[in-house]
C-alpha cells in the first residue's frame, strides 16, 4: 500500500534469506497482478524508500557471480538461454548454464592441484628424509591425460551454433536467388526482377529449420564485371561464400547450366550444393536429362531440381538443409560455446604441453610454474580470476531485472 495506508494490490510476498537465494543474498519477491497501472504504481512506492532503486541490466545475475552462486560459464549460458531463438541453441545454453563446461573445468583445476602439491612437496622437502622420491613424475602422470582431455575439450560447433549455420545462395544473375531465398523465408525479403543484376549487396535472412538456427545470405550475380558497383558487389559475395557452411550454386535449368565461378564458390572442405531453378520451365525429363549431364561433369555433386516460383523441389530443398545441419551440429555436447572459452583452454594446454616437455628430470620450478599457468587459465575460464574487464562486456546485453 502506499505511505497514506492506500491498497495498490493484493500481492503475495516471498522471502528468500540468504545464502541460497538466486543471487546469495537476502531476498524478497512481490508477485502481484501484472497490470501496468499495478506495476507503475508499485514502483513509484518503492522508489520512494530509502535504499530503494530499479536493478541495472544484469545486476541479479552479476551479484549472483560476484556471491559464488554462478561462475562466468554459467552467466554466459544464461545470457545465451535468455537470447535463444531455436531449439538446439536453447539446449546448448541450458547445458552450459547447469554446469556443462564449468563443472568440468573445476575437475579439471582440482586434478591440477594434485598434480602442483606433490610438484612442490618434492621442492619443499627435498631433503626430508621421510618425502618419497619421484613425486614430479607422479605429478606429470597425472596431467598426461589431463591435457589430451582439455585438447578434445575444444571440439565441437558450440560457437556456431549460437551464431547459426551460414548459407550462401550463388549463382550467375537471374537464375532464381533472390525468388529461392524469399521461398526459403516465406516472405519478400530481397526485391525479385527479371532484370539481371538486381542484388548488388549481400541480403541475410534468419530461419530456425528444424531447430537449428540458419542464416541465409543472397548474393550478387556472379559473371564477368567491369561496373565498379558490380565489382564490389562480387567481392561481397565472394566473401560471403568463404564464410559459409554451405554454398548452394544456383543455375537456371532452362538454360544452358553457367558454373562460371564455382570453383570460388566457398573454401576447402565445404560442400557445394547445385541446385537446377526453373524446373517450371522444362518438359517432363529434361530436369533428369540436365541432371544426368551436370553428373557426369561433377561427378560426387550434390544435384536438387526446384522451382522456386511454385515451390516444386523446396520441401526436399528444406529436408537435405535440415540433415545437413544435424550433421554439422554434432549430436555430442559442444564444451565450448565461445572463442573466450577456447582461448582459455588452449592457454591450459600448451602449459600443460609445456611441462610434459620438461619431464620428470628437468627443473621441478619450472614444471610447477606450467602447471600453475594451466590451473589459472582454468580459473580465468569460470570467473575465478583476473576477469574484470571482461564482466561489463558480458553483463551488458541483460535485460533488466536478470
Amino acid at each position: 500500500m502506499t505511505s497514506s495506508g492506500v491498497p495498490i494490490d493484493e500481492a503475495l510476498a516471498l522471502w528468500f534469506p540468504a545464502p541460497r537465494s538466486e543471487t546469495g543474498e537476502d531476498m524478497a519477491e512481490l508477485q502481484v497482478h501484472g497490470g501496468r497501472a499495478i506495476v507503475a504504481r508499485l514502483l513509484s512506492v518503492l522508489g520512494q524508500l530509502a535504499g530503494f532503486r530499479p536493478a541495472e541490466a544484469g545486476e541479479f545475475t552479476r551479484r549472483a557471480f560476484l556471491n559464488g552462486r554462478l561462475d562466468l560459464t554459467a552467466v554466459e549460458g544464461l545470457a545465451d538461454l535468455i537470447n535463444a531463438e531455436t531449439e538446439a541453441q536453447r539446449r546448448q545454453a541450458l547445458r552450459q548454464f547447469k554446469g556443462l563446461l564449468g563443472d568440468r573445468a573445476e575437475t579439471w583445476r582440482g586434478r591440477l592441484i594434485d598434480a602442483l602439491a606433490l610438484v612442490e612437496a618434492g621442492i619443499d622437502f627435498a631433503d626430508e628424509d621421510d618425502v618419497p622420491g619421484g613425486l614430479t613424475a607422479r605429478a606429470l602422470k597425472i596431467i598426461a591425460p589431463l591435457g589430451a582431455e582439455i585438447r578434445e575439450g575444444q571440439g565441437g560447433r558450440g560457437e556456431r551454433l549460437r551464431e547459426g549455420l551460414a548459407v550462401a545462395i550463388a549463382g550467375p544473375p537471374n537464375v532464381g536467388k533472390s525468388t529461392l531465398l524469399n521461398r526459403l523465408a516465406r516472405r519478400d525479403a530481397a526485391i525479385v526482377s527479371p532484370h539481371a543484376g538486381t542484388t548488388r549487396d549481400v541480403i541475410e535472412v534468419h530461419l530456425d529449420l528444424a531447430g537449428f538456427p540458419v542464416t541465409l545470405r543472397d548474393t550478387a550475380g556472379v559473371r564477368e564485371a567491369t561496373d565498379p558497383v558490380e565489382q564490389e558487389g562480387l567481392r561481397r559475395a565472394f566473401r560471403a561464400m568463404r564464410n559459409a557452411d554451405l554454398v548452394l550454386w544456383v543455375v537456371d535449368a532452362a538454360a544452358s547450366a553457367d558454373l562460371w565461378g564455382l570453383e570460388k564458390a566457398g573454401r576447402p572442405g565445404v560442400e557445394c550444393w547445385i541446385i537446377l531453378n526453373k524446373a517450371d520451365l522444362l518438359a517432363p525429363g529434361e530436369a533428369n536429362g540436365l541432371g544426368s549431364r551436370l553428373a557426369r561433369r561433377l561427378p560426387g555433386q550434390r544435384l536438387l531440381t526446384i522451382s522456386a516460383k511454385n515451390g516444386a523441389g523446396i520441401d526436399d530443398l528444406m529436408q537435405e538443409l535440415a540433415r545437413f545441419g544435424e550433421r554439422f551440429f554434432t549430436a555430442e555436447p559442444a564444451l565450448v560455446t565461445r572463442e573466450r572459452h577456447r582461448v582459455a583452454l588452449r592457454e591450459a594446454t600448451r602449459a600443460l604441453e609445456a611441462a610434459m616437455q620438461l619431464g620428470p628430470r628437468g627443473a621441478e620450478e619450472l614444471v610447477a610454474e606450467q602447471i600453475r599457468l594451466a590451473a589459472r587459465a582454468l580459473e580465468r575460464l569460470t570467473g575465478r580470476v583476473g576477469v574484470e574487464d571482461i564482466l561489463d562486456v558480458i553483463f551488458r546485453d541483460f535485460c533488466i531485472g536478470k
